[in-house]
């Protein structure tokens, strides 16, 4: 990177992708009102960039543009919009390096990460787009010779999405790829904190000849973006991922113009460690599902639950696979570890581990912010965890390891379901009748067995409880951006 004015410019090889302003209607829009949000790299502190604020009254006019894009989007015949949606999946891989390091600029993830991130999300435009021929609907019998039952299923209408920080490619992709894939138009609010990865997206989306109007892009202040994609009765649909909190509060604007809702929210993920494990594997998973992303994942391993005849084993062995992480800039070669987003969430983070200090738990590593910047935190794992302490209770969304010991697999269902979320939940065992057992008792929507990434797009992502509804992935990943519409055909003996 190499600074410009004040500001630190990205080296990309294609330096057209780092766009500044909203995308509308298919054009680069400036501010209505000149306002400017700078973008940050949370490993320096340095300005990258700064990206126009979009208002409400823009927000409106994306939205009105989305409503007159689909109206022939949807008309396309589905292997049209297949092609479309294959073409920007063949654009961001082509891309791929590009996208990485404005990810890793703006998020701070390593480039390895990063990459990996680029390639995962292209995967659910490529497998949407293949959906899109796949939209099946019904006949069902009728009630006399005379009549016919025809279902079909139609695109719900213009989506509006609230995407977040700590994958700001992947979110982006698992929302737009199947509303566009079935016929709807969408209107994207990226994250202030990594406006540019949605932004390069856009343009690449543009470029792969998706119609102007049917993708807009428009970063700028939540209450105020959001508030009117609530309230505008053209949008039928709000998808979201982020915390609870802004999950209810939207759910409760999205209702009064009865909005169809998908949210995928805050997560508390266990993961169990049975006497019969492979403890070597278990500690591999754990590192993996941990410390990815520096931790800031709603699925990462939250709370470690560890059988007491292998407690003493499987800790030595994760401290020490702990202690060789290596911490630093995402843009070093072999970092394992970068920032967080911001110092409010080293802030957060702290709190939590010295108020369960506090209130008995043991450092046995880390446990505080890292020398390299405001906003590194030390790897930290903390064992005499109970499930009173806050790092039990609340998601921790850093690089904290809490260590929980039980006796019986009751006791570790028992600890692993002692939450309002139910996103993720991982275990280890080799008792195949334990896996039926614990993965049907586990009240999460996701469930890994004996490994640490769970997600693809072949497979449904989402929670239960108050960590959502609705799924991203999979077949079942269309169903929230369609309507089933009945169709009753009588007199057919006349």
């Amino acid at each position: 990177m190499k600074e410009t004015n004040g500001k630190v410019m990205i080296k990309l090889n294609d330096n057209t992708l780092l766009k500044t302003d909203a995308l509308i209607n298919g054009e680069w829009v400036p501010s209505d009102n000149g306002d400017l949000l700078p973008v940050k790299n949370p490993a320096t502190g340095d300005v990258i960039t700064q990206v126009s604020k979009s208002s409400a009254n823009q927000t409106k006019m994306a939205i009105e543009a989305a409503a007159i894009a689909m109206q022939d989007w949807k008309t396309l015949a589905a292997k049209t919009r297949a092609n479309l949606l294959k073409a920007w999946f063949e654009l961001m891989i082509e891309h791929q390096e590009d996208l990485a390091k404005i990810m890793t600029a703006e998020q701070g993830k390593p480039l390895a990460e990063s990459r990996g991130e680029v390639a995962y999300g292209a995967a659910f435009i490529e497998w949407f787009g293949e959906q899109a021929k796949r939209i099946d609907g019904d006949i069902i019998p009728a009630p006399s010779h005379d009549k016919r039952i025809v279902c079909i299923k139609q695109p719900v209408g213009v989506v509006a999405a609230i995407t977040p920080w700590n994958f700001p490619n992947a979110m982006i992709a698992r929302k737009a790829a199947p509303a566009l894939a079935v016929g709807c138009s969408i209107v994207i609010k990226p994250a202030s904190e990594t406006p540019l990865s949605a932004l390069a997206m856009g343009e690449l989306a543009l470029r792969a000849g998706i119609p102007k109007g049917v993708i807009n892009i428009l970063a700028g202040n939540s209450s105020e973006i959001g508030g009117e994609m609530t309230s505008n009765d053209i949008v039928r649909k709000l998808t979201f991922t982020g915390s609870t909190v802004i999950g209810k509060l939207l759910e409760a604007q999205c209702a009064s113009t009865m909005k169809k809702t998908s949210m995928e929210l805050g997560g508390n993920a266990p993961f169990i460690v049975f006497e019969d494990a492979d403890i070597d594997a278990a500690v591999s998973g754990a590192m993996i599902s941990k410390y990815r992303n520096s931790g800031q994942t709603c699925v990462c391993s939250n709370r470690i639950l560890l059988h007491d005849s292998i407690y003493d084993e499987f800790l030595e062995k994760f401290v020490s696979a702990t202690k060789a992480l290596t911490i630093g800039n995402g843009v070093e070669d072999h970092i394992s570890i970068g920032p967080l987003i911001n110092e409010k969430a080293v802030r957060d983070v702290d709190e939590l581990v010295q108020s369960s200090v506090s209130s008995g738990a043991e450092v046995i590593c880390g446990g505080g912010p890292h020398q390299l910047g405001s906003c590194f935190y030390q790897p930290t794992i903390l064992k005499n965890v109970s499930r009173d302490m806050p790092v039990f209770r609340n998601e921790i969304f850093g690089p904290v390891a809490p260590l929980v010991r039980f006796s019986t697999e009751s006791e570790a269902i028992s600890l692993a379901n002692d939450t309002e979320f139910g996103l993720a939940a991982y275990f280890y065992t080799r008792d195949i009748g334990r896996v039926w057992r614990v993965s049907e008792a586990l009240d999460y929507g996701i469930v890994g067995i004996n490994e640490g990434i769970i997600s693809n797009e072949m497979a449904p992502f989402g929670g239960v409880k108050e960590s959502g509804s609705g799924r991203e992935g999979s077949k079942y990943g269309v169903d929230d951006y369609l309507e089933i519409k009945y169709v009753l055909m009588g007199g057919l003996d006349r």
